[in-house]
């Protein structure tokens, strides 16, 4: 077969090549896959600033936010100012089949957006927990910590859908109404997890250095405010070529990550999409969640300033020396 064609108006090349190192997947077989599940993943890509990862051939993996130069200009795009680097970043809008297999074509095997929808101002579309268990340790440790997320969050009303991240871990997603403060929903964040290691303190914790984790698996409330997620159905930079795949709570005891991948997920689609099938209507999150959550320090700034505070003291202790 040729290694070249056209596409929904797109110039595809090089389609028998793999993808990247120990994918199994060649870009023509990632094309097929992103038109295969274009009519879920489009609607969750809509309107959020998009970053992706992409493979070139002999190079490894790179995260691209800002659009090339050479991108066509019926790419939507949107300019963002980023304080960090201090410049503008245009970021990609992936709203339509054309610029999804666009990406596809240049080799983008990741998509990462926006928690929010259009402009930041808008807020988060979702709160989002991200567990994340030890490296070595068995599925159904994220399964049991993805339950004890959903308990803390049924006390209080709440609910939420559930997907493989498309690693080792799983993302649980809280719909929200919209209108409430991107730092009220960071907070609620960390008010969840910190509820849901409090239930089972064996099994979950909100420890964000790693080496203090104890082989249980961590309740990441950082993906909050700023940040990015993995989009639901989008294919991971890993052997085989995963897939982040929503499943239904009734069914999470009986699956594994491998089950998902580029080669599988096509046949798996079936008429329902669990995504939207078992996503709640948005909420109004809860005071005493807010409350609760504004009390407890972000994970990371701790863990940055005990780092310099050990730093500190070791330099201390070699000039004492």
């Amino acid at each position: 077969m040729s290694g070249d064609e056209v596409r929904h108006g797109v110039k595809l090349s090089s389609l028998d090549q793999e993808v990247f190192p120990d994918a199994g997947v060649t870009k023509r077989e990632l094309l097929d896959y992103l038109e295969a599940v274009s009519g879920r993943m489009l609607p969750e890509l809509h309107d959020r600033l998009l970053s992706v990862v992409r493979v070139l051939r002999g190079q490894g993996p790179f995260m691209q936010k800002n659009l090339p130069k050479y991108t066509p200009e019926w790419v939507e795009r949107r300019a963002l100012w980023a304080d960090r680097s201090r410049r503008e970043v245009v970021y990609a809008l992936c709203n339509d089949l054309r610029t999804l297999l666009w990406f596809g074509n240049q080799r983008a095997i990741e998509y990462h957006t926006t928690l929010f929808r259009g402009e930041p101002a808008s807020g988060p579309t979702h709160l989002i927990l991200d567990l994340d268990p030890p490296a070595d340790a068995p599925f159904s440790l994220a399964v049991g910590a993805a339950k004890l997320v959903r308990e803390a969050l049924r006390k209080d009303g709440l609910d939420g859908a559930v997907k493989t991240s498309g690693s080792k871990g799983v993302h649980v997603f809280v719909p929200l109404a919209a209108g409430q403060s991107t730092e009220d929903i960071a907070a609620a964040t960390r008010a969840v997890a910190a509820r849901a290691e409090r239930i089972d303190p064996a099994l979950g914790t909100t420890e964000f250095v790693l080496e203090r984790r104890e082989g249980k698996v961590f309740l990441d409330s950082t993906r909050a405010g700023g940040a990015t997620v993995i989009s639901v159905y989008s294919p991971r930079h890993r052997p085989g070529a995963p897939v982040s795949f929503p499943v239904r709570w009734a069914d999470l005891d009986d699956v594994k990550p491998a089950d998902f991948t580029v080669h599988t997920v096509p046949g798996l689609l079936g008429d329902a999409d669990p995504w939207t099938e078992e996503m709640p209507e948005p909420f109004v999150l809860p005071a005493d969640l807010v409350e609760e959550g504004h009390t407890i320090p972000i994970a990371r700034v701790v863990a940055m300033h005990e780092g310099k505070r050990r730093a500190r003291a070791a330099r201390e202790s070699g000039e004492s020396a």
